[in-house]
């Protein structure tokens, strides 16, 4: 059968005067009804001023908020697209057929390509970390890294900075209250100085996993699985290294909730790393990959495709960073979070606690939050050593603003212009209201008075959808590729009292075989890139035609390649690289 659609990238039309026009086109056109075509040049709403360019404005905009709804997934959490399956989305917003037969024969082919099709529903124990070794035979220079360290404090404690995770650790100037330890404990950790003491010189540092406080985990093969909340307490030592010198698996202080140290015997300190690097896998998942990175990159994309005409310069802007994001989100409520999908089937965390951690996120989401120079001055890690993830991503996220400010500029010539423009003002409203519910408190703002304003939150916007994804997604598989350093459940609860932990409990705790390798698919197949990506600052679709917003572009794409020759040179030294925000390796769109 034929197709009656046909996909147009653009139309170049030569004037009597010898001029180039250029009309985007960039979707499937057919004959069942006429196409209206603008010019390339970006246009403001109140700036046309033609009753025709005016009605068309109009009524584009009309057929796209018809095109696309917001819908309630889940109470208290971001609004989502009204299209429930991939194949109800528009073509346009669709996989290429490339990316399109890629990811389903990846899907379906990750465990055969591990090797471990015919242990996927083994019930039994792993036995012993040779054995281990031998199953997950997997190649790869960060994963064999982390099969030989992953239960050493120097890299428990780096992951902190440089992992799949750079997000939780912030600096520590009073304990908790809920997290009674000593001097007595730590000092030997310190080499004889006090906490008191390395508290004021700025290194001493707290992870808190307060949000999965009281959370029950889920039910794996009819077996009930085990959720904490840690207190993770850390300390930079003079050589730079972070170091875990305490670790509570509850928030109640008690008899029952005892401190570990790395004191204590050798069992019951690998449990307790163990039971953290859960707690790491839910709070990452859920709330710092799921919510912060793919909800909030669908927010942005379905009040972008609702409120910004074709015309429009911010849509220009932030065109190649929405590409893909509706279809793999949608893929991901369907097979991962979905009541028969990977999360719910194979993580602790998965089922209804899944749902209360993201509600317990979106409340607790602010916008600093979301600015990474805010973040970084906010957690206290402006000079902690060593933490690639803050000086990689702060001089990306300057790249990108000095891009935003440049292309913005040429069209806003100043606050009045910012607040005169009518599709921009209901842009950010939505984004308020259906994405962060309102919610005064996060900060977020729902007007923009200044052009500054805007300029940041785009930056943030294109940050979030590009580095941010890239920083909390592209490692998940070497990070988690080696079962122990990022168990998707445990099968024990805590410990109660020190001492009883043995190799045998130990085995016991972690994941079945099954459970295991079946985790480790699903991690390959989130973090394995497609050869139809688009990386960061690559621009297919021909959309600016004037002079200054192509100069921006080039020096963009510059920028970008200056600073991955930078981080180049600076990982070639480490027997660790951190590559993750590298710009050749960040997509401009959460994609994957």
């Amino acid at each position: 059968m034929v197709s009656k659609q046909w996909f147009c990238d653009k139309f170049t039309v030569k004037t009597p005067e010898g001029d180039d026009i250029l009309f985007p086109c960039y979707c499937w056109i057919g004959c069942e009804k006429a196409l209206v075509l603008r010019p390339a040049k970006a246009t403001l709403d109140f700036q046309d001023t033609h009753p025709k360019l005016q009605s068309h404005r109009a009524n584009q905009l009309r057929e796209l908020r018809e095109l696309y709804r917001w819908r309630i997934y889940e109470e208290g959490t971001p609004e989502v697209v009204h299209y429930k399956t991939v194949q109800e989305l528009p073509a346009e917003l669709r996989f290429s057929f490339t990316k399109e037969t890629e990811f389903i024969y990846t899907a379906g082919t990750q465990l055969g390509f591990l090797g471990l099709t015919g242990l996927s529903i083994c019930p039994f124990s792993w036995t012993c970390i040779d054995y281990m070794r031998k199953v997950i035979a997997i190649k790869n220079n960060t994963i064999d890294y982390i099969k030989d360290n992953w239960d050493k404090d120097e890299f428990f404690g780096s992951q902190y900075l440089n992992g799949v995770n750079p997000m939780l650790i912030q600096r520590c100037s009073k304990l908790p209250k809920n997290f009674p330890v000593t001097e007595e404990m730590v000092k030997d950790s310190m080499g004889g100085c006090t906490l008191e003491q390395e508290m004021m010189r700025g290194n001493i540092f707290l992870a808190d996993y307060k949000m999965l406080h009281g959370l029950v985990g889920n039910v794996i093969h009819k077996k009930q699985q085990y959720l904490t909340a840690p207190l993770v307490l850390l300390y930079s030592n003079p050589n730079g290294k972070l170091l875990p010198i305490a670790i509570q698996l509850n928030q109640e202080a008690g008899a029952e909730n005892p401190i570990f140290l790395p004191s204590d015997s050798d069992w019951d300190w690998k449990l307790a790393k163990i039971f953290v690097r859960n707690a790491e896998f839910g709070v990452h998942e859920v709330d710092y990959h799921l919510l912060r990175t793919h909800l909030l990159a669908e927010v942005f994309t379905v009040a972008t495709l609702r409120n910004l005409p074709p015309p429009h310069p911010l849509y220009k802007l932030l065109f190649p960073h929405i590409r893909y994001t509706l279809q793999i989100n949608s893929m991901a409520r369907s097979q991962l979070i979905s009541p028969k999908g990977a999360i719910t089937t194979y993580a602790g965390i998965g089922g209804p606690s899944l749902i209360e951690l993201m509600k317990r996120a979106t409340a607790t989401l602010t916008y600093s939050s979301l600015c990474l120079p805010d973040n970084i001055k906010e957690r206290g890690l402006e000079t902690v050593p060593n933490y690639y993830y803050r000086d990689d991503g702060l001089k990306l996220w300057n790249i990108i603003n000095k891009y935003v400010e440049g292309i913005l500029t040429h069209y806003y010539q100043c606050g009045a212009h910012v607040q005169k423009d009518a599709e921009l003002c209901e842009w950010i409203r939505e984004i308020h209201t259906h994405g962060f519910l309102g919610n005064k408190h996060s900060g977020i703002p729902s007007s923009f008075q200044t052009l500054a304003e805007l300029v940041k939150f785009v930056t943030m916007v294109i940050f979030t959808a590009s580095g941010q994804h890239a920083a909390v997604n592209n490692g998940q598989y070497e990070y988690g590729g080696w079962m122990p350093n990022y168990p998707t459940t445990l099968r024990k609860p805590p410990p109660t009292v020190k001492g009883q932990t043995t190799e045998c409990v130990f085995f016991e705790t972690l994941p079945d075989i099954g459970t295991t390798v079946n985790g480790v698919g699903v991690l390959r197949l989130l973090s394995k890139e497609s050869t139809d990506r688009h990386p960061l600052g690559y621009l297919p679709e021909d959309l600016f035609h004037e002079d200054v917003p192509l100069r921006v572009i080039a020096d963009f794409q510059s920028d970008l390649k200056e600073l991955s020759e930078l981080i180049e040179k600076r990982n070639k030294p480490l027997v660790l690289p951190y590559t993750y925000l590298d710009p050749k390796n960040v997509d401009n769109s959460v994609a994957i």
